[in-house]
């Protein structure tokens, strides 16, 4: 039964940190699915379709990083990595797999939940549909309306954050934007210094969007300074 609520699936194969999720998610105000390992997480968006995935990576059965994959194979829900706090292997893997962020155990429930806010809340400000033109450019098209994107004919669908890393950038054609700049206005308050995740939000994204990702045609980088989207032909 639909609540209305924001449905959140949290997995993770130790019964206290679910409950602990689970307590503070729905004392916010969240309805809470839960599952025990990737295999049951899988089914679970299939099936039911949650609004956001807060994904343990160290799990029986199926872990974390292969039921983000599977989960990256059919659907853009935002997805939150729990990693262990020595692991930063665990950060960029699960980053570079789809996740759109990460929170490192052991952590309090105020930075779980402000994490959970910020990836809300850039879902929400990508699904406000805009009223500018599309951008076309050589073989490149984001129709803003509609909040799509499609690259040499073909539709890429990106999650709601690496969405709006493209748009902020595209918007800025041939200017450089500083990481302080677009950590700002694509995740917001309180993710400064964490180059980590838009690091790997533009690898990623170049992977979606580029012929080669190590040679890039859209987005550039400039060294010391930021990134650039300066495709060879630009119109609008």
């Amino acid at each position: 039964m639909n609540t209305g609520k924001i449905r959140v699936l949290v997995v993770d194969d130790e019964p206290r940190y679910v409950r602990a999720i689970q307590v503070n998610l729905e004392a916010s105000g969240y309805e809470v699915l839960t599952a025990q390992d990737g295999l049951a997480a899988v089914d679970r968006v299939i099936n039911e379709e949650p609004d956001l995935v807060i994904l343990d990576v160290r799990m029986p059965e199926m872990d974390g990083y292969t039921a983000c994959q599977q989960i990256r194979e059919f659907s853009t829900v935002p997805v939150i990595m729990l990693t262990a706090m020595a692991e930063d292997a665990d950060k960029v893997k699960g980053l570079d797999l789809g996740a759109d962020d990460y929170v490192t155990k052991p952590f309090s429930a105020g930075e779980l939940l402000a994490r959970v806010r910020s990836v809300l809340r850039r879902v929400d400000m990508s699904e406000q549909h805009e009223s500018r033109p599309a951008l076309h450019t050589g073989d490149f098209k984001i129709d803003f309306s509609q909040q799509r994107v499609f690259v040499r004919d073909q539709e890429v669908k990106l999650t709601p954050t690496k969405y709006r890393l493209l748009c902020e950038l595209a918007k800025h054609p041939g200017r450089v934007l500083v990481p302080e700049y677009l950590l700002e206005n694509v995740w917001g308050i309180g993710y400064e210094g964490e180059t980590r995740l838009l690091w790997q939000a533009i690898h990623r994204l170049r992977r979606k969007i580029e012929r080669d990702h190590r040679e890039p045609e859209y987005i550039h980088t400039r060294s010391g300074l930021g990134y650039v989207f300066d495709p060879p032909t630009t119109c609008s």
